[in-house]
């Protein structure tokens, strides 16, 4: 381990974070021997560095999951849930110090570091559950010459694109149904946070998967190294979490191959707050849905759409509990909201915020860089938000809150509707019903009703129109990575 920072001794003392790609079983440098530093982005300090990959390692990445695919698509289910459980054992044993990584090396508070662990290693726990519970079918034709017998197999060699927001729990969502589905895999974590996907694979290497299973490479030239494991002959599925323009790229890509796709990828989530709605019940929810991950989450809540009844009773607690957040370095229990994760995500967060006032919008909390070391972003406030202020129309991945009034729930579904993306809604009304006829009128593929969490293990996690394709999380994560062979026969 090639360690920079003392900073990251606790954790090595305990947990095994290697610093090297990983092929074929093996731990090794980087072909042209080069490292990538992974930095603190609260101190911009260097924690470590670990090997850049190029297209030669992408490549040897790919031949080593091929040449494992068929053994361990024999395995039997029971093996591979075995071997999951062992690794959710091991996670919540050393789920301390996996949080103290990801808060060192992704910036956000100890808090949400640990719910992150926790909501990580449940998707060994459930795939390990769900797998060896997948059941075919068997019927007869309509006509009666002949019997339908269904079973589902492993799609293949799957590459894994993971983003830096939560290395850990997006690492999992993928390497885990894929796993239990017998396929083999190259995981591609993000050059921010490569340090909590490398200790992830280093416990399952612990448990006993075989070699070739789960390949890791890490690399600053992501295009090109990602481009090369796809355009390999033996990949056959891509599962990819980050932003809408990426997955456009990759589904290009895919195309010419004809990969099976599975793609989360950006939301722009409104939380609207109808006039019946609990309005201490919503502010909690808001404060969940906002401020989880400081924001920089694709299902937090992007856009505020607040009744004219109930929206100033509203944005004063929002302003109250959000300006009673505390900022710090992630690693610092007092922490309630850390830095962001690089300067670039400062800037855009900020010229989102200098677009809306610019455009009439009103500065209640925050508003503008802390200054000083670290990418801290302060909680922000904007009311009086106008329609074309960009903020309501792009990701914003920070801690800023652009409320919007509205009078009727024509108006503000058409409001919230009017995007091209489609992750993840919040609705809160005391009245259920009314709650539940809204929410089928919101076009995205989950809907929190009076709830500012919807992320589980248990549910299809996934949107709908440039959101993605395909679900992760339940029974259909298992599916993506699975085809359906269909086998006509009599007796």
């Amino acid at each position: 381990m090639t360690l920079v920072d003392d900073v990251l001794r606790p954790v090595a003392d305990t947990v095994d974070v290697p610093t090297d790609l990983l092929v074929g079983g093996a731990w090794r440098a980087a072909s042209g021997g080069r490292r990538l530093e992974v930095r603190d982005p609260a101190t911009d300090a260097v924690l470590a560095t670990v090997a850049d990959a190029d297209v030669e390692d992408a490549t040897a990445a790919v031949d080593a999951a091929a040449a494992s695919a068929a053994d361990w698509a024999a395995t039997s289910p029971r093996h591979r849930a075995d071997l999951l459980m062992r690794a959710f054992d091991l996670m919540r044993a050393r789920s301390e110090e996996l949080a103290l990584l990801i808060s060192l090396e992704n910036g956000k508070s100890l808090a949400d570091a640990r719910g992150e662990v926790a909501y990580a290693a449940e998707f060994f726990r459930w795939y390990a559950e769900e797998g060896v519970r997948l059941r075919g079918q068997l019927g007869q034709s309509p006509g009666g010459a002949n019997r339908l017998l269904v079973t589902y197999l492993p799609v293949g060699v799957s590459v894994l694109v993971t983003p830096w927001n939560f290395p850990a729990a997006m690492a999992t969502r993928k390497i885990a149904p894929a796993l239990a589905a017998g396929c083999t895999a190259v995981l591609k974590p993000a050059a921010e946070t490569p340090l909590t996907a490398l200790a992830v694979a280093a416990i399952l290497r612990e448990v006993g998967l075989p070699d070739g299973v789960l390949n890791v490479v890490t690399t600053s030239r992501p295009g090109p190294v990602v481009e090369a494991m796809l355009t390999h002959r033996s990949t056959r599925m891509v599962s990819f979490t980050g932003s809408t323009e990426v997955g456009r790229v990759l589904l290009r890509t895919a195309a010419d191959k004809v990969l099976k796709c599975a793609m989360e990828l950006g939301g722009n989530a409104p939380f609207v707050v109808l006039e019946d709605a609990d309005v201490e019940d919503a502010l909690e929810g808001a404060m969940v849905a906002k401020m989880r991950n400081g924001g920089q989450a694709c299902t937090a809540a992007n856009r505020f759409f607040v009744h004219d009844a109930v929206h100033d009773e509203f944005v004063a607690g929002l302003v109250e509990r959000m300006g009673a957040l505390r900022l710090g370095a992630g690693p610092d229990p007092d922490t309630q909201v850390g830095p962001l994760v690089n300067e670039q995500a400062v800037d855009k967060v900020d010229s989102l915020v200098r677009d809306a006032v610019e455009r009439g919008a009103r500065v209640l909390l925050g508003g503008s860089p802390g200054g000083g070391p670290g990418c801290f972003y302060p909680p922000t406030v904007l009311v009086d938000v106008p329609h074309d202020a960009r903020v309501l129309h792009e990701e914003v991945f920070g801690p800023v809150a652009p409320v919007v009034r509205f009078d009727s729930e024509d108006e503000v579904m058409e409001r919230v509707n009017d995007t091209d993306l489609g992750l993840v809604s919040y609705l809160y009304t005391r009245d259920v019903g009314r709650g539940l006829r809204l929410a089928e009128r919101l076009e995205s593929g989950m809907v929190g009703l009076n709830r500012g969490l919807v992320s589980d293990p248990a549910a299809p996690f996934g949107g709908t129109k440039q959101s993605g394709l395909g679900r992760e999380g339940s029974t259909e994560g298992l599916l993506e990575f699975m085809e359906a062979q269909y086998v006509a026969t009599s007796w």
